[in-house]
């Protein structure tokens, strides 16, 4: 599978086009705020064969721009089932974010997904693993070789739960269960750099924890919850 990001909008969130190197099909994970993405993606030569849309969560910057996409490729959409209620808020976060001016119709969601749900893009199995916490529903998608996150974890640092709807003990767990996939795994996250989950257990100040329960090296790091 390779993995392509495209950094936009205004909280200059990391969107990812995935593609299946065996037969081109592509998927779209996240897409940010704005009409950026749609621009970007068009711009393309050869232009991608989108098949899919996948959204962590349902938040504005990973949400927001759904309607511009869906415009342009009238394809299936998935989101987390859990993630509904914040969806249900995504017209007026703009509002809430205090950029009323991005209040919009949130557009479509064709498939809501559980732990556990796989799907095929071309040759490529994709995986979705639930990962509440910065949100209801936050999840991550993943081959054999890439895992993209949304905002459940970042290179050195992990998702915010200081949100409505966020739930700092869930986010305890998800990481737990996280970092028990394979340490090889490419960390696509949702903002910043690539990172691998093993390099994050051995040094992410926020994994402490884990790292005690393990037995590892590198000390308790920051309790954040």
């Amino acid at each position: 599978m390779q993995v392509s990001c495209f950094t936009v909008g205004n909280f200059q969130v990391n969107t990812y086009l995935i593609t299946d190197e065996a037969t081109g099909q592509s998927a779209i994970v996240d897409t940010g705020e704005t009409r950026e993405l749609v621009q970007r993606l068009q711009a393309l030569d050869p232009a991608p064969d989108v098949r899919m849309i996948l959204l962590t969560h349902g938040h504005l910057d990973h949400a927001g721009a759904l309607s511009f996409l869906q415009e342009a490729w009238d394809v299936p959409t998935y989101l987390p089932r859990d993630e509904k209620p914040l969806f249900d808020t995504l017209p007026m976060q703009g509002t809430m974010f205090g950029m009323p001016h991005l209040d919009r119709p949130c557009g479509r969601i064709d498939h809501w997904i559980d732990d556990g749900f796989s799907i095929e893009l071309g040759e490529t199995t994709l995986r979705f693993l639930s990962t509440p916490g910065h949100t209801p529903g936050q999840g991550c998608f993943y081959d054999e070789n890439d895992i993209i996150v949304g905002d459940t974890l970042f290179a050195g640092s992990v998702g915010r739960v200081d949100f409505p709807l966020s739930d700092p003990q869930k986010a305890t767990a998800s990481l737990r269960r996280l970092l028990e996939l394979p340490g090889h795994l490419r960390v696509h996250s949702g903002h910043g750099p690539v990172t691998t989950l093993e390099k994050e257990l051995k040094t992410n100040p926020f994994l402490g924890y884990l790292r005690e329960e393990r037995g590892l090296p590198g000390g308790p790091g920051f309790r954040w919850a």
